[in-house]
């Protein structure tokens, strides 16, 4: 039987999100692997999986999640959680990856699927869909996510305040991930288009640190790297005025 490696999405951080098929993949898994980064602190992903499985049966793999300007040290970073993960699946059946989200955005499972595809030959690899954290904010705000035919676009900050700014340019709603540090420019940027004062930022949605508050609070002051905004475009003309 081929070995199999299968994304598990374990939603932003609030274990009863976690959906039943994930629950029993990672449940069904021989192990079930966890990313940290290299100060060893425990991440979202492992906190949310110690809710379902044994400890014993979690390993813990070193990523370099939040490195983005040393590309050599990410890439070897990659190729060594990449080998340890292939070592696993060539000893057991089957290999969970647990990650935050969905593990087909923005998830450092692709890097990972990648790598293992060409240590492995044959290896299986699935994933199972998860809550976003876009889906968490709009529930936990009562923000709309989009009406009628307003398209949705998900915009990472990390690419630049200029392709933000381009989005909230359109028609629909923007969501805009991983913009924290870069609060006073994402501000800035909201005010320019006119959509300051509908938008919404959270973060550490559903743990006990949980903020979630009105784009117009922003003062510039640096949010938590993980935050993640809503803003919605104007609406009127009343129920249904968007179909």
């Amino acid at each position: 039987m081929s070995s199999r490696l299968i994304g598990v999405g374990v939603g932003p951080g609030d274990a009863e999100l976690v959906t039943v098929k994930g629950v029993n993949a990672l449940r069904a898994a021989d192990v079930v692997v966890v990313p940290v980064m290299d100060t060893g602190e425990r991440g979202r992903a492992e906190a949310t999986v110690l809710h379902y499985v044994p400890a014993e049966k979690v390993v813990r793999v070193v990523f370099a999640l939040n490195e983005r300007t040393d590309r050599a040290r990410r890439e070897a970073a990659w190729d060594s959680a990449g080998a340890r993960v292939a070592g696993m699946l060539r000893e057991r059946r089957s290999v969970a990856f647990a990650t935050i989200g969905d593990p087909n955005v923005y998830s450092t499972f692709t890097y990972l699927a990648q790598t293992v595809g060409e240590l492995v030959p044959g290896v299986v690899v699935e994933t199972v869909p998860g809550i976003t954290a876009m889906q968490d904010l709009a529930a936990r705000s009562g923000a709309v996510l989009t009406e009628g035919t307003e398209p949705l676009t998900l915009v990472p900050v990390t690419a630049g305040s200029a392709v933000l700014k381009e989005a909230l340019a359109g028609p629909g709603t923007v969501v805009a991930y991983k913009f924290g540090r870069r609060a006073g420019e994402v501000a800035e940027v909201l005010r320019e288009t006119g959509r300051l004062d509908d938008a919404v930022w959270g973060s550490a949605l559903g743990l006990p640190e949980e903020s979630v508050r009105s784009a117009a609070e922003m003062d510039g002051t640096p949010l938590p790297y993980l935050s993640t905004l809503i803003a919605p475009p104007r609406r009127s003309g009343g129920r249904g005025g968007k179909l």
